[in-house]
């Protein structure tokens, strides 16, 4: 097989994964510069395969080993695996076409390592903190492979994060609490006399209830925030923020009264794919 053929194989499954693992992602690349794609999907492979080893491995161990894998692949000192691995192939492409830090990807894959246990998200610092090495973060390294890098768009790579990494808290309750993983820090929960064990429950009672509309609310500023920012940065950067779209939606549809927390939402990918059409052709992202 040429080098070519098995790039353009390697791209491909880094589509396919991200299509099928985060579609709202993959969606949002059908709206960037065609040589951004490739690097961009890239990126968003590496994040699918680093956010479920959770889900792959049924101890900590074995988890701990795979993150540990993707450290050593960007350190140069990955024992086998490497060249047959189409994402981490195409991700070392990536790094060295747009120059991706490897102290911010290595910080990615670190902070995924609280995923492994089902120890609590005790504060909200320290929720903000994963967040912002994980969400924002790969909000700041899309606009590094769109060529673009500023204190202004830092900024607004971690507000964006924010707010997109606080509505996944809770668009994953679900699963979190069925198997006793917590990511709604113990203590806004505290504050709001709610109690871990009514999450693992399934309980919604009208502390909890409390304790995600403060989180919701937290969310929303900072999406408001980053939309005001996003006004100011260069055009050329306002398509890598379209998943926020979603996130002001998924914000309006968790808002409600009626909303059920423990209730999984799934939506489907044409809606998906116009909401992002319509947030792309707006003042706001064009």
């Amino acid at each position: 097989m040429s080098e070519a053929v098995a790039g353009q194989d390697a791209a491909g499954f880094c589509a396919a994964l991200v299509r099928t693992h985060d579609f709202t992602r993959y969606a949002s690349t059908l709206f960037v510069p065609g040589d951004q794609r490739r690097p961009l999907l890239a990126l968003y492979a590496f994040n699918v395969e680093v956010s479920r080893v959770r889900n792959q491995v049924s101890q900590p161990l074995s988890g701990e080993v795979r993150l540990q894998w993707w450290m050593d692949m960007l350190a140069g000192t990955a024992h086998g695996g490497v060249e047959g691995n189409p994402v981490a192939a195409e991700l070392l492409l990536a790094i060295r076409n747009a120059r991706l830090p490897l102290e911010q990807l290595s910080r990615l894959i670190d902070e995924h390592q609280f995923d492994l246990y089902n120890d609590p998200m005790p504060t909200m610092a320290a929720l903000e903190g994963y967040i912002h090495e994980t969400s924002s973060a790969l909000f700041s390294l899309a606009a590094r492979i769109a060529g673009w890098q500023s204190d202004e768009i830092e900024h607004l790579a971690s507000h964006a994060g924010l707010a997109h990494g606080m509505v996944q808290v809770m668009a994953t309750l679900p699963l979190d609490a069925s198997r006793r993983q917590l990511f709604v820090p113990v203590q806004l929960l505290e504050q709001h006399g709610s109690r871990v064990e009514e999450i693992f429950a399934g309980k919604q009672t009208p502390t909890l209830r409390a304790a995600l509309d403060q989180l919701i609310d937290d969310a929303r500023g900072h999406l408001e925030t980053a939309l005001m920012l996003l006004k100011s940065v260069p055009p050329q950067v306002r398509p890598l923020l379209l998943p926020l779209a979603m996130v002001g939606r998924d914000l309006e549809r968790m808002s409600r009264a009626d909303n059920d927390p423990f209730t999984p939402q799934l939506s489907s990918r044409l809606r998906t794919l116009w909401t992002l059409w319509r947030a792309s052709r707006s003042s706001v992202f064009s």
